[in-house]
């Protein structure tokens, strides 16, 4: 049955209060260590400090020999104190042996004899006067940081040079905030995965797109489960979406956050999610928003704590639902705030829809925000080509007014709107009046 416009969304949460519930019901994850190697883009919880002087060694700036004194050089065996006028080969990043004083490098150095015909090392080749100074081509010890020091201060957002530098300083874990972890239920018999799909099947278009989205509002795609339409499925997948301990999972991927489903927030007989959720003694916190596309989005909460985001089955609209209550949970645990409602000007009038919210994928022509084409539910090409999502009052909008909208995750910040330019009135002066010539005819002002 369809839904006539208006109907249905008496007890449901308008667009604004739906996002700021979805924010208000988690707590932030709290900070923990990861290892290097699943540190990038996460924040430092604390500061991280240098575990040992870096370099923790002295070492050879280059490729040559440690050398004690002036030369010429008796070789030794590389690594044994050097005795005065003595010297071993060395390589670029090699210990500096016990009594070396500096390092000549390889390009100003030869192998010779002396009057015994012994080999010795003497100068030559690009040796310039005074070579090789007292500690010429070490890299001392602490030369970079001494242990304890401060490497990198709490709130740092890490890059490849960070960890890289963690790592220099004998880190294997750094502390960082709490990032929500997302798995995802996909359902749906009629859905394929490649190729082209006969009637009455579909492709996927959830697997390919909602990881990538998740990781950019915030949170840590985890594994994909799809299953088939039928209750039992459901509560199977539900239960089983968290690693068994000791399981072969289980060390991998630690326990889900968030759990989002596709498909199965309506209201039919194939509709199974509010099912699902009492029988495992959830709760609701949303149940329906008074939008569209997405108005059958639901939030619900898990004895264990996993929140459960039901997206509709059709794509736009479960995009619609993702941005409205994904992002401001996955906000709210990952110690964020949500993003930035903006103003764009409406390149058009939108007749009124009272009683609900209309989200509008728009791309800006002319400064101005156009309503994409092809934005229908179950369609993804005018999302694709879009700038951002006017937040379409139920009133309506009328052309050049500013609407509410937010930038897609993908897209750029939506430009600031123009204030409007207060002109100077241009005044024209008036010529003066002549006094006119001869007598004056009154007859006209006759009453």
């Amino acid at each position: 049955m369809t839904e006539a416009p208006g109907e249905g969304h008496h007890a449901a949460h308008t667009w604004q209060e739906a996002r700021q519930r979805a924010f208000d019901a988690a707590t932030p994850i709290p900070p923990g260590p990861v290892s290097l190697a699943k540190a990038l883009g996460r924040t430092l919880a604390s500061d991280a400090l240098a575990i040992q002087d870096m370099p923790h060694y002295a070492s050879s700036a280059m490729d040559g020999w440690a050398v004690n004194g002036s030369g010429p050089w008796i070789l030794s065996e590389p690594g044994q104190r050097l005795a005065p006028h003595q010297a071993s080969p060395i390589v670029t990043g090699g210990l500096i042996p016990p009594g070396a004083k500096a390092v000549l490098r390889s390009e100003s150095g030869i192998i010779t004899t002396d009057d015994d015909g012994l080999p010795v090392l003497a100068l030559g080749g690009a040796a310039k006067p005074g070579e090789p100074r007292n500690g010429q081509h070490i890299r001392k010890a602490a030369e970079e940081a001494a242990e304890g020091d401060v490497l990198l201060k709490a709130g740092t957002r890490l890059n490849p040079a960070h960890i890289a530098l963690a790592a220099l300083a004998g880190l294997d874990h750094v502390d960082v905030l709490g990032k929500p972890l997302v798995r995802f239920l996909l359902t749906g018999s009629e859905v394929v995965e490649r190729g082209i799909p006969q009637p009455g099947q579909v492709r996927d278009t959830f697997g390919p797109q909602l990881g990538a989205v998740v990781e950019l509002l915030g949170g840590i795609a985890g594994e994909q489960l799809r299953v088939g339409d039928s209750y039992e499925e459901w509560m199977a997948a539900l239960q089983d979406t968290e690693p068994e301990p000791g399981g072969p999972d289980a060390e991998t991927e630690p326990p889900a956050d968030v759990v989002i489903t596709t498909g199965g927030t309506g209201r039919s007989g194939t509709d199974h999610f509010r099912r699902a959720v009492a029988e495992l003694g959830g709760r609701l916190l949303i149940d329906g928003i008074a939008m569209r596309p997405g108005h059958p989005a639901v939030l619900a909460e898990l004895p264990d704590g996993r929140f459960v985001v039901g997206l509709p089955g059709n794509p736009l609209a479960a995009m619609m639902a993702l941005f409205t209550v994904g992002a401001p949970l996955l906000a709210a645990l990952g110690h964020a705030r949500p993003a930035d409602v903006g103003e764009v000007p409406c390149g058009t009038t939108i007749d009124a829809d009272p009683g609900r919210t209309r989200l509008m994928p728009f791309r800006l022509v002319y400064g101005l925000a156009s309503p994409a084409q092809h934005t229908g539910p179950g369609m993804m090409r005018g999302l694709a080509g879009a700038d951002g999502v006017m937040i379409v009052p139920p009133h309506g909008v009328q052309l050049g007014e500013l609407v509410p909208a937010f930038p897609l995750p993908w897209a750029k910040p939506l430009p600031a709107p123009k204030p409007p330019e207060d002109k100077p009135r241009k005044t024209q002066a008036r010529p003066p009046r002549k006094a006119p010539a001869g007598p004056v005819d009154w007859s006209g002002l006759d009453a």
